[in-house]
């Protein structure tokens, strides 16, 4: 990498912080000691943190996790900014295929995949980008598969008092297909169903047909 590229890099992150700035609270993790963690760490392995492609690595690490651990910082009620609004409207609502990147906490390897998120309103909407917004949320932390899914239907269930919510999430898990039983090609599906989406099947199968038709599933 050369140092323009440096240079732009040091640029493109300063404007995502700005962007930023109305939703993240604090002041993201504690970068210096992320820093002296992953020095600690490169010596542990064998390595020489003197060396050109290191000398800049735990830099671009803490950095690194200051993006993709955001989640914690984010204040909910600023990320909604009155985007719920009155409307005489009752059918389904969805947002399908919204793409996630999140850390394992057993491992801190990542896992990505897609949340299919749907809700039955109840004179209320909310703004069609906060969705995914809500899912990159809880997607930002050091997380479980399963829990994540819960919390983005309690979310929506919170906000809206809807009808009913109904989240699938669709995920690559990396801790299963670098290490352990290196299964490359398994997928974990969850789900949380609440309201009309538990209790009325017609209504459960509708929003299944909607997520089924068209998927592609996730690749690499």
């Amino acid at each position: 990498m050369t140092e323009i590229d440096d240079h732009l890099n040091t640029i493109e992150h300063k404007m995502e912080i700005e962007e930023a700035a109305e939703l993240f609270g604090g002041a993201g993790v504690a970068r210096p000691e992320i820093e002296d963690s992953v020095r600690e760490l490169l010596s542990a392995v064998g390595e020489d943190t003197e060396r050109d492609g290191l000398q800049r690595t735990p830099e671009r690490v803490a950095r690194m996790y200051d993006e993709l651990l955001a989640g914690y910082r984010i204040d909910p009620d600023k990320m909604i900014n009155d985007a719920i609004f009155d409307v005489d409207y009752d059918e389904m609502v969805l947002v399908r295929d919204i793409e996630f990147y999140s850390l394992c906490e057993h491992h801190m390897l990542p896992f990505i995949g897609k949340a299919h998120v749907a809700y039955l309103p109840k004179g209320k909407v909310i703004g069609l980008s906060k969705i995914p917004r809500v899912v990159d949320l809880f997607a930002r932390r050091l997380q479980v598969q399963e829990r994540m899914t819960r919390q983005i239907s309690d979310f929506i269930e919170t906000a809206l008092h809807p009808h009913g919510v109904a989240v699938v999430v669709d995920g690559l898990h990396l801790c299963s297909m670098m290490r352990g039983v290196k299964k490359a090609n398994a997928r974990m599906v969850t789900s949380a169903l609440c309201g009309t989406f538990s209790t009325n099947e017609t209504t459960r199968k509708e929003f299944l047909d909607h997520i089924a038709r068209g998927s592609v599933g996730i690749s690499f």
